[in-house]
């Protein structure tokens, strides 16, 4: 019943299309181009609506198809407010950035001061082991660790699924799929330095649980909110006005329904709804890992800030060198043969302050120097620096398995070809 009404909109006569396009000066064959390639994940039923954005030396492109769910014939707009999921992470990375900046925290400097429960960590003797067969840990987890994913905490099923630190780490309600901890920050921390490292610090790149926890630092270095720090230092100077962790209610219609695949049934299913869902009221847990909400121009806005280097228009929200030091490689060859993650992704990708790096130059979207990172539910955004290019994919579907879905390709493809100088 649940999938007849999912998919009932591809036999009303009344469905709509919706675009919403500025061309800039781009060639009109290719912005066709790139419209019918992200129009078919529309009329293959992969996703209801989708919203894309392009900018190059000036030049920018917005394309908005599609309604807000599947069942629903409200077009998809150019201020919809999408659930970012990871995306969160490099804009709490720059945030974190900020107060290394103020000199209120180091890199190599311990955290310990400010999260003490994360004094005198045990580790895991080998990745399996019961939770009580642990050695000390070789030293203390540093801001540096927190911001390249090296310390110690993640997401430990890439490696052993059925370990006993993830089964911990499940009842603890901390693992990436419980999205979003239902506790307090000093829950959230009371929880997890109940569990030992499951590597020592500074060895293994383990995804996302670092970024949750530096969120907790910057709130508690700051002295307020996730939340409120972010929208001083970022959202306000740079006018994302419609950024935060959560919609409010005057903005609910603006936030899409969010589907996904039932990894036991393989029906397509509602992971989230838009009133009374996750993030239609303030968390009390304000996710630096993967809690914002935002918009496809707000995006822009910090991803054109990223590009030129720490500004944008009159202000200023990092250095150029805190620019250039947060897009550099951080992860060993070494650390990275031991890191599983998704498949061949260590082979064109590392890992910078906070966010992702591209390597090589292997496809049309994967180029070196290239930065930026993707979200659960679809979103994508990466900045070019060689190319002067920005570009932000925004819809509501998690793929179907553990990669990038093919709609993320196909729009870096699209982007990348819309250059013609």
């Amino acid at each position: 019943m649940q999938e007849q009404k999912l998919h009932s909109w591809k036999n009303k006569k009344t469905f709509k299309r919706s675009y919403e396009a500025n061309n800039g000066n781009f060639s009109p064959m290719r912005v066709a181009r790139m419209r019918a390639a992200m129009q078919r994940y529309i009329d293959n039923g992969w996703a209801p609506g989708i919203v894309t954005l392009v900018h190059h030396r000036g030049q920018e492109h917005v394309e908005v198809m599609g309604t807000m769910a599947f069942n629903d014939n409200a077009p998809m707009k150019r201020d919809t407010i999408f659930r970012l999921a990871s995306m969160t992470k490099p804009i709490t990375a720059v945030a974190a950035m900020i107060l290394v900046e103020e000199c209120r925290l180091r890199l190599e400097d311990p955290v310990d001061e400010w999260l003490p429960e994360l004094k005198d960590r045990k580790v895991l003797r080998t990745i399996d082991s019961q939770l009580d067969d642990t050695v000390q840990a070789n030293r203390p987890i540093t801001l540096r660790d927190l911001f390249t994913f090296r310390s110690g905490y993640g997401e430990v099923a890439f490696i052993s699924p059925t370990c006993p630190m993830q089964r911990a780490m499940a009842e603890a309600q901390l693992p990436l799929t419980e999205w979003i901890f239902p506790g307090s920050q000093d829950e959230f921390m009371k929880r997890l330095g109940n569990l030992p490292l499951a590597f020592q610090p500074g060895e293994r790149w383990l995804y996302h649980m670092s970024a949750e926890i530096l969120g907790v630092l910057i709130s508690r270095v700051a002295g307020q909110s996730l939340g409120q720090f972010l929208h001083d230092h970022i959202f306000e100077p740079l006018g994302m006005k419609d950024t935060g962790f959560y919609v409010p209610e005057v903005k609910i219609d603006r936030l899409p329904t969010c589907y996904g695949t039932d990894i036991k049934t393989g029906k397509l299913v509602v992971l989230d709804e838009a009133r009374g869902g996750q993030v239609s009221q303030p968390p009390q847990f304000e996710a630096g890992a993967g809690g914002l909400v935002s918009t496809i121009d707000d995006m822009a806005a910090f991803a054109l800030m990223m590009l030129h280097k720490g500004s944008y228009g009159q202000k200023r929200i990092l250095s150029r060198p805190s620019i250039q030091l947060m897009t550099l490689d951080q992860i060993t060859a070494e650390q990275k043969s031991s890191s599983p993650f998704f498949a061949s992704f260590w082979d064109t990708r590392g890992w910078g302050l906070g966010l992702g790096v591209t390597t090589k130059d292997t496809d049309l979207g994967e180029f070196a120097g290239r930065f930026g990172w993707d979200g659960a539910f679809g979103t994508s955004w990466y900045v070019d620096p060689k190319e002067e290019l920005v570009g932000v994919l925004m819809i509501q579907r998690r793929p179907d398995v553990l990669k990038l879905a093919p709609i993320t390709h196909d729009f870096w493809a699209s982007a990348y070809q819309l250059i013609d100088d």
